[in-house]
């Protein structure tokens, strides 16, 4: 259901990628229905995503947003081209993430519902 809105109602989508997504996820019903967020190569850590990217192939709104004519267009366009920058970059970002110290007591919570503060 997340990438329904996608494939009937946007222009910046493959055609050929849009007709296979709605057949595996019909206007009316199929909500329920799978699709993988990297189509050439679900099951490895590489940089197909962002070939696909250049290709109109990304299966959510925002993912294809970071290739539409803005300022990530040349990030996008660099990690499709160099496997090791991309893989040097995402190592660094998860020790980024992987040292900050989360709220806790007072100063935190953990939200019920993601969307919204308890």
């Amino acid at each position: 259901m997340v990438f329904k809105a996608m494939i009937y109602n946007e222009t910046n989508i493959d055609s050929s990628y849009a007709t296979s997504l709605k057949s595996n996820c019909p206007s009316a019903g199929g909500d329920d229905n799978l699709a993988p967020l990297d189509v050439t190569s679900p099951t490895s850590f590489d940089n197909a995503y962002f070939k696909n990217l250049l290709r109109k192939k990304g299966l959510l709104h925002s993912d294809q947003q970071l290739f539409n004519g803005g300022p990530t267009d040349f990030q996008v366009g660099a990690y499709s081209s160099d496997l090791g920058s991309f893989q040097i970059d995402f190592g660094n970002a998860m020790v980024k993430m992987g040292n900050l110290s989360p709220l806790t007591g007072r100063s935190g919570q953990i939200r019920k519902n993601c969307r919204k503060v308890n």
